[in-house]
């Protein structure tokens, strides 16, 4: 099953992340990732976006909440959504730039943008949906686009938040 999870810095946390990027790498390297990456504000690291296949829901919290920055406080919250990959396919099999934008729509009731818009600017993309896949809960998407907003129908949603994304890790 596949994961999307969203750890949120908190506030000066950086050396605390620049001292542990190794072990979060190391971390990160044991698990079947479909993209991985910081986000950004005006240059400044707040967070990081990690999509992920594992058996279930309880596999995906421990992920999220095992992540050594996360256990040594370095992030202020974690979002963790069922996700499914509608591109079928990871990050690193995309041939455009590396750097882009996470872009998050937030909604519930009936489904939106099940069939992406865009798709050639798509780096990774799915719906976000309850534990047990039943209810759409709003849509991710890596984004290398000058308008990222555009791939989401953006009145179909109650929120809709664009954070600057590049690739991050190892392969």
């Amino acid at each position: 099953m596949e994961f999307f999870t969203y750890h949120r810095d908190r506030p000066g946390s950086m050396p605390l992340r620049r001292a542990m990027l190794e072990e979060h790498w190391s971390y990160m390297d044991r698990f079947e990732l479909i993209a991985r990456g910081p986000t950004f504000a005006g240059g400044v690291l707040t967070g990081s976006v990690h999509v992920v296949d594992v058996p279930d829901a309880a596999a995906a919290r421990a992920f999220a909440f095992d992540e050594p920055v996360y256990q040594a406080g370095g992030y202020r919250d974690v979002l963790v959504r069922r996700w499914r990959n509608v591109l079928g396919r990871t990050m690193w099999d995309f041939t455009g730039g590396r750097e882009g934008h996470l872009v998050l729509g937030f909604s519930s009731g009936e489904p939106a943008d099940l069939v992406p818009a865009r798709p050639d600017e798509l780096i990774a993309y799915g719906p976000l949906l309850s534990d047990d896949g039943s209810a759409w809960l709003g849509t991710a998407a890596l984004v290398a686009s000058a308008d990222p907003v555009a791939v989401l129908t953006a009145e179909r949603y109650d929120a809709v938040e664009v954070h600057e994304w590049e690739f991050g890790g190892r392969r």
